[in-house]
């Protein structure tokens, strides 16, 4: 079993078949952890609750993802998402990796459809702290999804 950082295979599809709009104000997307007994991946479709990360201060389904954007344009060989970190306070939970996942039902898309994995790399636990998934800086070779 192991969570591996990846795009999700069906949602490179999905993009082609306009199911996820990531504007301002376009489609909801949620970001859920895992424990280390999670197995996904690429191969990953949809959000589910198997060995996801429960515990004080976490609700399965975790989390709206807030503060998206999307950077690119004419003269831009890359366009790139951007989202604000996501926190869970007064927590006390372990996790190992996240999915991040469409909730709109709007343009096709189902109420679930993964988007990308997130593997941390290892176990974080917060003991009656705050859990933070903290995106990496916006740009063309740093966000965390990103098309070129």
């Amino acid at each position: 079993m192991a969570i591996s950082q990846a795009v999700c295979n069906t949602f490179k599809q999905e993009l082609l078949e306009s199911k996820h709009d990531f504007a301002s104000g376009g489609d909801t997307f949620k970001i859920a952890l895992y424990t280390s007994s999670a197995t996904m991946g690429a191969t990953t479709t949809d959000y589910s609750t198997t060995n996801e990360t429960s515990g004080t201060g976490y609700t399965a389904a975790g989390e709206a993802l807030t503060g998206q954007s999307v950077t690119g344009g004419s003269s831009a060989s890359t366009a790139y998402v951007d989202f604000a970190d996501a926190q869970w306070t007064s927590a006390s939970f372990t996790a190992n990796g996240a999915l991040i996942y469409n909730t709109t039902t709007d343009g096709g898309s189902s109420t679930t459809d993964a988007v990308c994995v997130l593997a941390f790399g290892g176990d974080f636990t917060a003991t009656s702290g705050t859990f933070t998934v903290q995106f990496p800086a916006p740009g063309t070779s740093t966000a965390i999804l990103r098309l070129a």
